[in-house]
């Protein structure tokens, strides 16, 4: 049994809530909803070809994209069409477009909710003494609704949002704010997010140990050199005998 350390800085989205993994399901889902417009385009299709644009806008996309995700999604969703059109496919009108990419985010946000277990874990870990910081990135108002629409304020000893202190993963600055409001060191310190960068490659550099989410338990990507300390599928398997 590993015991607990001092402190844990916990991810948000897709690692308390489900927020923002597998795209792939929901842009399925809300083209579905489209497909009168998307005609003679499938949704399927529609939906392979956003979801190719969406990786390859964020693997090169700004930090501030992570402060307006509409406007991305916008990008996004043009860059699909585009693609699609140059397949030879005749791309539906930049007004379904726009709809679909606002369509996308009021989807994401009614479909939000909090992990199974996440709360009683949560809560469990600080009746062990352990101090909790929530790390999260995005913007502030959005980030700081969820904090307060899923109960989560009272929860930690630190709440960290990217769009209120200016920077956030993979900045070291987002790590060692987090630790120094928590009163500890780096060897005192877990990290635990879905993101092999944000909440794994990183923190490891700075001396944290870190523990990656894999809540659908798909494993580690093929090919990746990033090697978590620890993976769990729920922060319950975080508490003592249940690892």
């Amino acid at each position: 049994m590993t015991p607990l350390p001092p402190a844990i800085l916990i991810d948000l989205d897709d690692t308390i809530l489900s927020a923002y993994g597998r795209p792939d399901i929901a842009w399925n889902a809300v083209a579905t909803e489209f497909a009168v417009d998307l005609a003679p385009l499938s949704p399927e299709q529609v939906a392979v070809a956003i979801v190719d644009s969406g990786r390859k806008f964020w693997a090169t996309a700004e930090p501030a994209w992570r402060l307006k995700l509409a406007d991305a999604r916008h990008e996004v969703v043009r860059a699909g069409f585009s693609a699609l059109a140059a397949a030879g496919h005749t791309a539906p009108s930049l007004e379904i477009a726009s709809r679909l990419a606002d369509r996308y985010t009021a989807y994401r946000e009614e479909e939000m909710f909090v992990f199974p277990g996440a709360h009683d874990a949560i809560d469990a870990l600080k009746a062990y003494g352990v101090k909790l910081a929530l790390v999260t990135n995005g913007a502030a108002g959005i980030q700081r609704a969820k904090v307060e629409r899923f109960a989560l304020t009272h929860r930690f000893d630190h709440i960290q949002i990217e769009g209120e202190h200016g920077f956030g993963k993979p900045d070291d600055r987002a790590y060692h704010h987090a630790m120094q409001a928590l009163g500890v060191t780096a060897p005192e310190t877990w990290m635990v997010g879905d993101n092999l960068e944000w909440e794994v490659e990183v923190p490891q550099r700075l001396g944290i140990y870190a523990i990656w989410m894999d809540v659908h338990g798909e494993g580690l990507p093929q090919g990746t050199r990033v090697k978590p300390d620890r993976i769990i599928r729920s922060l319950a398997e975080l508490l003592p005998g249940n690892g």
